[in-house]
Parts: structure tokens; C-alpha cells; sequence
């Protein structure tokens, strides 16, 4: 896990430095760089490293390969002993015993089809000197960033927006990515808070031609959205087969050359990762969670009693006012573009101590995705009963119900007015309320549309498939990378696999969500570990307790920041709607601190990032 850097735009050693150190705090074990000049062009390559496998300092980056590749790698190949292996029989050899060689000599071998080969979490760039081209790839969950930019001449690249925005002059900040991060609280792909910088998608590679200086993205890796690949077993078959699945995917994420823990929240995803660690895990497996002294968010207890269970050796991190406050504080420089999931403060104090005594933290996340977990999957497919109902009955039941006293009531009301069960769902998980601007333009623009609206599978399955193209690999991984890299920690997650995710596309639905049982396969293979009674509750999110925060402490702060005058530099929103919705949560009649704190981190950003024209 590291962070990677390159240009053919001309900068000096110094502003090189610079732009490393800016974003040292990804890869603090070795700071490299190296230019390379030819006739034609002038290349520099960074990296800061993060040492997990082969510690040794002949894995240090940039990395030279038979002289003519060279390679910038953040990351790990889960498989790549596998891939070595095949590789040596072909008469290839390696001066090391890491994955990144494992890359170059894989390119050598297969070309651009050497990412279909790869398991694990991904962005590299190589640089061929003799095709005078780069080629680089990102993961096919984007679960590692990659930022460009590119002028139809120059390229740059980094992991982070911050080191490409350093010392370049030629930068605006872009009206409609922060209505699109208004309207879904991160700044989707391919988009970034500057017009000229962008992200390369997931499941992506690119080549870039260093002497026209061309750029071309190509797709290869895509989850089967039309459902032709079909699981041929039974329900016992496929519990077997995830098991195996699983197992193997947590097996191959514990091999590190420095130690490794996992988080552990009590919940279905943490626990079965937790259990499958300790199988194969020789010795007690360190686990990690995070309490709150406030009521109501103290979760710790239920990942005690699974701790206590599975005999780890459990670490239990309290997140106390003034910590918090400080990680708030901090909040921009990390994640260096504007993002409003409030759950990124405690999963920042989390891997700040987790990191304490480990390097590599085995995570849960993307269960609800692939095994439709979410509360919303549960009311969605009821909704859609409603959906059935003439669109002119609805209309004037709309109206009727629209006059009840209660929030739920007028909910329902509201939905009972859309035309389709797909737009209540993107309604749902965006917000076009802020009416100074039209949000249904940012919502309904986004790519990955595609995966929701179609014919091909049915309504949960849809859901689920857009959930993984977008608020996974737009909040979840955003919002992880950037937490644990924060404190140079390395998380990997098993159900991130891309076996696993595959496999779960594949099943009947009533494999995942029968009778109103979310995650039934998910937890029927967990069961085998951990009694079933441990998790007789209801599903709990991982959140902070800022709705008090914002009407107790940070009172004085939110009403400074977000004053009428503060919210004047924040295009698109409606000053006078905001300003009564803020004064609405302050005096306990409305519970708007989502608002609150994504206009809170857009407003600190915009402190911190002035001079810029905002077009």
C-alpha cells in the first residue's frame, strides 16, 4: 500500500519532493523518485512506499525491471506467488520477492491482458521504453485511487488529486462536481473538484503515448449486469462453494511480512472475516473496534461477545470529544477533496489505533452489497407492491396522505407520487433538496445508470449491482482508502474479491434475501462459526454522534461556518432554505446534521483551496 506519482510535465527535483510529501503520509517507509529523458520527452516517477511484502530496500520504487520497464505499483497482488510461479516456467526471473516485479514481468508476458490475471487491489503505472508508452490499470472494484490529468499533451498521475494540484497553474475548481457532491455526498467518477483532473474508473486500464501523446481508457472488467451467468447448484451447493470461497479469499489477504489484525464490529461482514482469519491464522488474531461513550452508539459490547467467542485478542478503541474534534479539524488534508460520509471519522480513529500495533487490517466491507444487506433493499421491495398501483390512483393518494401529521406518512406520501420504484431508489440514496440547483441533473447523468435501469434481472438484484458501482467505489473505498492511509495502515477486504463478488451475482435471489432474511447465505456460513443468537438484532450503522455535537459543542463552530456570509462562497444552494434548515436542527425540530456536516467539509475545503475560479 503506497502512493504513487508521475509526469512528463516539467518540474524541478524540489516540486517533485513536494508533491511526495504532501501525500507522505501513504507510503512513510521510502520516499523515491527518478526521471527519465529521451529525445522526445522528459518523464519523473514518485512513490512513497508502505513496506508489506519483501521489507527490503531492492523493493523500493520506482522499480527497474530488464531495463526497459519501470513501474510505479500501489497496492497488493494477493496471487501473485501464482502468477510467479507460471512466470518462472517461462523462463522469467526475479531479483525479488514481491508482487510488483510479479507486474512488470506479466506485462512482458501478456501484454495489456495482464490485469485479468491479477487478484487484488490495484494502480500502477508502467512506463515501456521500448513502445515509449505508459500503461497502467486500476482494480476492478476501485478500491485504490487514480487521479490524471491530461492537456492532450502532458500527463500526470497520482493517488491522491493534492499531488497533482501542487505547483500547477492550470487548475479550476468545477461548479458541477460540487453539485454532484452535494447531491451524493462524494464526488463520483470519473469526476474530481477540479475540471482538469479526473479519475480513472474501475475495471480500467489506459494507454498514454508518450511521443503523440494520446490517451486511451479500455474497460476490462465489467460484474455481469445482464445475468446470463446463472449459479447451476442448489442452495446447500453454494453455501459450500461461498464457504470455500471466502476461506480462500481471507487466506491469501493474511499473508504479509509485517503483522496483521482485522476490524472487527460485531456485525455479519466483520465476524465471518473475523472467524475465517482465526482459522487459518497460526496464533491468536488481533481484532479492533471502536466505542462511543454517547447513548445509543456504543456498538462495542456485540463485537466483544464475537471476540470473546473466536478467543482473539481483542483491542477496544474509545472515541473520546476532543480526538474527535481533532480528526475533524484535519478532516481536508487526507482526504483532500470534498466527502460527507460522517462514518470517516470514526473509521479514521479506528485505524490511527489499530495502526499501534498492526500494519494490515482485514476489513468486511462490501457484504451488503453483494448479499443485499442494506435496510433500504428491505423497504425498496416492498415499495415496489405500492409501484403497482395505477400511476393516477397513486397520484391522488399522494395528495390525500400528503395532509397526515406523521414524517413516515408523509415519506410514503411522497414516493407514492414518482413514476417508477427506480427513481425513489436513486431519491433515496441522493439529495436534490438543496433547491437552489436542480439535483435531478446530477442524478440522473451518472454512467452507471445503466445498472439500474434495465430489463434484464429484477429489482434487487438491480439495486445491488448499481450499489456496487457506485456507492461502494465512490463513498466506501474512498472513504476507507483515505482513513487508513491517513495513518499509513493497509486495509484489504475478502468480499471484495472478485471470485466472491462474481459468485454472488451469480445466485438466485432467494439465496441472499428470502422472507425478509437479508444476507441469508452470508449468515448461514457464519452460523458454522459464531452462534446464530449473537446476531438476533438489528443491523447498526457506523456513525458519529453529531447531531448532539452540532447542537452542544460545535454550535458556536456550525453557526460561524455556516453563516449566511460563510455560505455565500458555496455555488448552487439555496442561502435562505439552508440557513432555516440549520436553525431547524439547532433548535430540535429537525434532525439535518447530514446537511450540516456536508456543507460543513465542503466549506473547510474551500478554505483551504482559495485563488482558484470556480467554473
Amino acid at each position: 500500500m503506497c502512493g504513487i506519482y508521475g509526469s512528463t510535465k516539467v518540474y524541478n527535483e524540489s516540486q517533485v519532493k513536494s508533491k511526495l510529501k504532501r501525500t507522505a503520509f501513504r507510503g512513510p517507509d521510502q520516499m523515491g523518485w527518478e526521471f527519465y529523458k529521451s529525445d522526445n520527452y522528459s518523464i519523473v516517477f514518485g512513490h512513497n512506499r508502505l513496506s508489506i511484502i519483501d521489507l527490503d530496500a531492492r523493493s523500493n520504487q520506482p522499480l527497474s525491471y530488464l531495463d526497459n520497464i519501470e513501474i510505479v505499483f500501489n497496492g497488493e497482488i494477493f496471487n501473485f506467488q501464482d502468477i510467479k510461479d507460471n512466470l518462472h516456467k517461462k523462463g522469467y526471473t526475479f531479483k525479488t520477492t514481491s508482487d510488483t516485479e510479479v507486474i512488470c514481468a506479466a506485462y512482458l508476458e501478456y501484454g495489456e491482458d495482464c490485469v485479468n490475471h491479477f487478484n487484488g487491489f490495484f494502480a500502477f503505472v508502467i512506463y515501456d521504453k521500448l513502445n515509449h508508452c505508459f500503461f497502467g490499470a486500476r482494480d476492478r472494484l476501485g478500491q485504490k485511487p487514480f487521479y490524471y490529468y491530461h492537456n492532450g499533451k502532458d500527463f500526470e498521475f497520482a493517488s491522491q488529486v493534492s499531488s497533482i494540484q501542487l505547483h500547477n497553474n492550470n487548475l479550476s475548481i468545477s461548479e458541477y462536481a460540487i453539485k454532484s457532491y452535494l447531491t451524493w455526498e462524494t464526488i463520483p467518477d470519473p469526476l474530481s473538484i477540479f475540471n482538469e483532473i479526473h479519475k480513472l474508473l474501475p475495471g480500467h486500464s489506459f494507454k498514454f503515448d508518450l511521443t503523440s501523446g494520446t490517451f486511451k481508457t479500455k474497460q476490462y472488467w465489467d460484474i455481469d449486469y445482464h445475468g446470463k451467468n446463472k449459479f447451476k447448484g442448489d442452495y446447500q451447493d453454494a453455501k459450500k462453494e461461498l464457504k470455500d470461497l471466502l476461506s480462500n479469499a481471507v487466506k491469501i489477504r493474511m499473508f504479509a511480512d509485517v503483522p496483521v489484525g482485522v476490524f472487527l464490529s460485531g456485525g455479519v461482514d466483520s465476524s465471518i472475516i473475523a472467524a475465517m482469519a482465526s482459522e487459518t491464522y497460526d496464533g491468536k488474531v488481533k481484532t479492533f473496534s471502536v466505542k462511543f461513550n454517547d447513548k445509543g452508539f456504543d456498538e462495542s459490547v456485540y463485537a466483544a461477545k464475537v471476540a470473546s467467542h473466536l478467543q482473539t485478542e481483542h483491542n477496544i478503541i474509545e472515541c473520546n470529544y476532543n480526538e474527535g474534534i481533532e480528526l475533524i479539524e484535519n478532516f481536508h488534508h487526507y482526504y483532500d477533496e470534498p466527502f460527507a460520509d460522517s462514518s470517516a471519522i470514526p473509521s479514521m480513529l479506528l485505524a490511527k489505533h489499530t495502526k499501534k500495533q498492526v500494519t494490515v487490517a482485514i476489513s468486511g466491507d462490501a457484504g451488503d452489497e453483494s448479499f443485499s444487506g442494506y435496510h433500504r433493499y428491505n423497504w425498496i421491495n416492498q415499495g415496489a407492491q405500492f409501484m403497482k398501483i395505477p400511476y393516477p390512483i397513486r397520484v391522488i393518494l399522494s395528495k390525500l396522505t400528503s395532509l397526515a401529521p406523521t414524517h413516515r406518512l408523509k415519506v410514503i406520501s411522497k414516493y407514492m407520487a414518482f413514476k417508477s420504484i427506480e427513481s425513489i431508489y436513486l431519491d433515496s440514496l441522493s439529495d436534490i433538496s438543496l433547491s437552489g440547483h436542480s439535483g435531478g441533473k446530477y442524478v440522473n447523468e451518472v454512467e452507471e445508470l445503466k445498472y439500474l435501469i434495465h430489463n434484464n434481472k429484477n429489482l434487487l438484484e438491480r439495486v445491488s449491482d448499481f450499489d456496487l458501482k457506485t456507492y461502494l467505489n465512490w463513498d466506501i473505498n474512498t472513504k476507507v482508502d483515505r482513513a487508513t492511509m491517513a495513518y499509513s495502515l493497509e486495509a484489504r477486504s475478502p468480499l471484495m474479491d472478485y471470485r466472491v463478488v462474481e459468485f454472488a451475482r451469480s445466485l438466485p435471489t432467494e439465496f441472499k434475501f428470502k422472507g425478509g432474511n437479508q444476507k441469508r447465505i452470508l449468515k448461514d456460513v457464519l452460523y458454522q462459526y459464531v452462534p446464530k443468537e449473537y446476531f438476533d438484532r438489528p443491523k447498526a450503522g457506523f456513525t458519529m454522534p453529531f447531531e448532539n455535537w452540532f447542537r452542544q459543542d460545535l454550535k458556536e463552530y456550525v453557526l460561524t461556518e455556516l453563516s449566511k456570509d460563510g455560505l455565500k462562497v458555496i455555488p448552487g444552494i439555496n442561502i435562505e432554505d439552508v440557513s432555516n434548515r440549520i436553525n431547524k436542527h439547532m433548535d430540535g425540530s429537525a434532525n439535518n446534521y447530514p446537511l450540516i456536516w456536508k456543507l460543513l467539509v465542503l466549506k473547510q475545503w474551500l478554505n483551504n483551496n482559495k485563488g482558484y475560479e470556480i467554473r
